[in-house]
């Protein structure tokens, strides 16, 4: 495969004397969704966070083998985190907006990463907007407060936020699991509006979601990853047993 966007080598992980993540080996494709499938506590949500090293503010953290992103391993002592979470942004399971008006929250990571004039600014604001099709239902309400939108937009925005800094890599944690089935279904045709543009990588517990949306999938059980490949191989044909009772309901 050339060049994938997440090259991963080799990966353990522990958390104090629990190993969370045992010999990790995949290669995730660019401008595709990956979902991650597996019963609770299995080490999907753990995986994702390796990503951008959000695992890092866990206490006892340790971490062995690759993770090669644009031809860099982000598991290096020395890996520039600050531009590795430009790189690689995260939408997590409930909305999480600052207590800022819209627009301050679309603003916030720019402010941090990009030198932007207030006019630049305005424009970034706009087109991230757009990009999660909220512009219409908020251009004449960005200087109100974030908390007063409904679930659904808060997630939208969160999505927007993320977009402002001008990410390559989308992670997603079970994005969906706090909204209604009307909503879910609008979040998965944005992310398949959003795949054009980004590699996204999502976290779900929902089957019939990863078999909906993701091109490809990987099914993690006890921190090992079992099997990995094409979404329709691995919900029609998987070839480890394990995955086809996971599919098949038998356990998780």
């Amino acid at each position: 495969m050339d060049n994938p966007a997440i090259l991963v080598k080799a990966l353990d992980l522990w958390y104090g004397d629990f190993k969370a993540l045992k010999g990790i080996n995949a290669s995730f494709r660019g401008k595709m969704i990956t979902s991650i499938i597996g019963p609770s506590g299995c080490g999907k949500s753990t995986l994702l966070r390796v990503f951008n090293r959000m695992n890092d503010l866990a206490e006892g953290v340790r971490t062995s083998g690759e993770i090669i992103i644009d031809g860099a391993d982000i598991l290096r002592k020395d890996a520039d985190l600050v531009a590795l979470r430009k790189r690689v942004g995260m939408v997590f399971q409930r909305p999480n907006p600052f207590p800022l008006s819209i627009y301050e929250n679309i603003v916030f990571g720019a402010r941090i990463h990009l030198e932007a004039r207030k006019k630049d600014l305005d424009y970034l604001v706009e087109q991230s907007l757009r990009s999660v099709l909220l512009w219409d239902e908020l251009k004449d309400r960005l200087g109100r407060s974030a908390l007063g939108l409904s679930l659904e937009q808060k997630q939208r925005l969160c999505i927007a936020r993320l977009l402002a800094v001008k990410p390559e890599i989308l992670l997603m944690d079970e994005p969906c699991s706090a909204l209604d089935p009307q909503a879910t279904q609008r979040i998965e045709e944005l992310m398949r509006e959003l795949k054009r543009d980004y590699t996204i990588v999502i976290v779900t517990h929902n089957m019939q979601q990863a078999a909906r949306i993701s091109d490809e999938t990987g099914f993690i059980l006890l921190g090992e990853l079992v099997e990995f490949g094409r979404t329709e191989t691995i919900f029609t044909k998987p070839s480890d047993r394990r995955t086809e009772d996971y599919i098949t309901g038998r356990y998780g």
